[in-house]
């Protein structure tokens, strides 16, 4: 069960820190290059999850300990066991791991992954779920799963990763679960910029202040809609943005910046 405020939130399975309006999620488990077990990847669904319902944290950092960002489904914690399942078992467990993406992309605060090392199988599915990346030149991300005899259709992959690198480019990395090295990420725009990897946190966690800092209702409200979007005609697009800037209109933010600029100030936006 998770407890708010998240600040006061403990969890067993990764390393959490709250700093004014920003979480830092830590997979740590840097010996085995931050792999993901059964019970990491419920915690971090119901972190998300909760996300949904705490006002103070306004953005979040996710990211992993000694160098690499995550290495996937633990190999003897996930993969070997689920080989005993029956197909209930298996099931249970996909959706669970589709769960997890469910809840990054349904939380309102944006999520910007900082990326170093290894990144692969769900780590790379980790990465494509949050809203912004920054990566390391040393970087490597692989959808990992038809090398493991799998279908690359998954947690989302076929739908999101397609809408970030193109589709040609995702169709590459899902059919062959080919390495794509750093640079190579941020050309093809899976990172949205690189950053020396003695500097990757700091300046992820600058990006989540500055998100933080800003109308962050009309930030739920824009993330909200670029995952809507994605199945929706343009006409109806446009016809709900015109709903969600209406309800943006009548935030105290709006009048705060309006007033701001009359009185040649920088507005300080407080969510509401």
């Amino acid at each position: 069960m998770i407890t708010l405020p998240l600040a006061d939130y403990r969890p067993q399975h990764f390393a959490l820190k709250v700093e004014g309006k920003v979480a830092t999620i830590t997979l740590d488990r840097p010996e085995r290059k931050n792999p993901l077990t059964f019970e990491s990847y419920a915690e971090l669904r119901d972190t998300f999850r909760a996300l949904r319902h705490e006002d103070r944290v306004k953005a979040v950092v996710l990211t992993g300990a000694g160098g690499n960002f995550c290495s996937g489904g633990d190999v003897f914690e996930i993969i070997e066991p689920l080989l005993e399942r029956d197909t209930k078992g298996l099931l249970d467990f996909t959706q669970m791991t589709g769960d997890t993406v469910k809840a990054m992309r349904a939380c309102p605060q944006p999520i910007v992954a900082a990326v170093e090392g290894v990144c692969v199988g769900a780590g790379a599915i980790l990465a494509m779920a949050s809203d912004i990346r920054f990566g390391t030149a040393d970087a490597k991300v692989a959808f990992l799963f038809n090398r493991v005899g799998l279908a690359g259709c998954d947690m989302g992959a076929c739908a999101i990763l397609p809408r970030i690198i193109g589709q040609g480019r995702a169709s590459e990395l899902l059919f062959t679960g080919r390495v794509m090295g750093g640079e190579e990420a941020e050309r093809w725009g899976f990172f949205n910029r690189l950053v020396a990897a003695d500097a990757l946190v700091e300046e992820a966690e600058a990006m989540a202040r500055r998100l933080a800092d800003g109308p962050t209702f009309a930030n739920g409200i824009t993330k909200k809609m670029l995952h809507m979007e994605w199945a929706m005609g343009v006409d109806e697009a446009i016809d709900q943005e015109a709903v969600a800037q209406a309800l943006c209109m009548q935030t105290e933010d709006y009048h705060r910046a309006f007033h701001a600029f009359a009185n040649k100030s920088k507005p300080v936006f407080e969510g509401n």
